[in-house]
């Protein structure tokens, strides 16, 4: 990964609307993104969540349990279908650091969508707060194997 090399253009085009999506703080373009297939891994869950719709859920309903969110930091993989976005957000009174680490096939659609947080107890409160948004809802997407 560097910050010199540059995503493919169909890949560029999707990161292009993410950051608009993220920045709008309106997700609803999401679904036109996501590979069918698409996986999220969570902080939080040793299993993927699989599927658009998971993907989908998941990344709306932490856009809204962040505030204060703001990305620094963008790196992409030599081939050009990987990037690393790092940022910063809060969850209540909490103040956290991350990345996202997501990964485009040819047409530009997300394949697969991770996120790393830190410091714990940061990682802990966004837990609880995604938890009691959709601990009725995930149980169904996650992965039967594991990875």
């Amino acid at each position: 990964m560097s910050s010199t090399s540059v995503l493919k253009p169909a890949a560029a085009a999707s990161l292009a609307l993410w950051h608009e999506m993220v920045s709008l703080q309106d997700l609803g373009r999401l679904p036109t993104i996501l590979h069918d297939g698409a996986v999220f891994r969570s902080p939080m869950a040793f299993k993927p969540y699989v599927s658009a719709a998971a993907v989908n859920l998941i990344l709306n309903t932490v856009s809204k349990v962040f505030t204060q969110f703001e990305y620094h930091r963008t790196l992409v993989s030599e081939d050009g279908l990987n990037v690393v976005l790092e940022f910063s957000a809060s969850v209540g009174d909490k103040s956290l650091k991350g990345i996202d680490m997501i990964r485009f096939d040819e047409e530009g659609k997300i394949v697969d969508f991770e996120v790393m947080v830190r410091p714990f107890n940061a990682l802990q409160a966004l837990g609880a707060e995604m938890g009691a948004r959709l601990a009725a809802y995930l149980p169904a997407y996650k992965a039967n194997h594991n990875q």
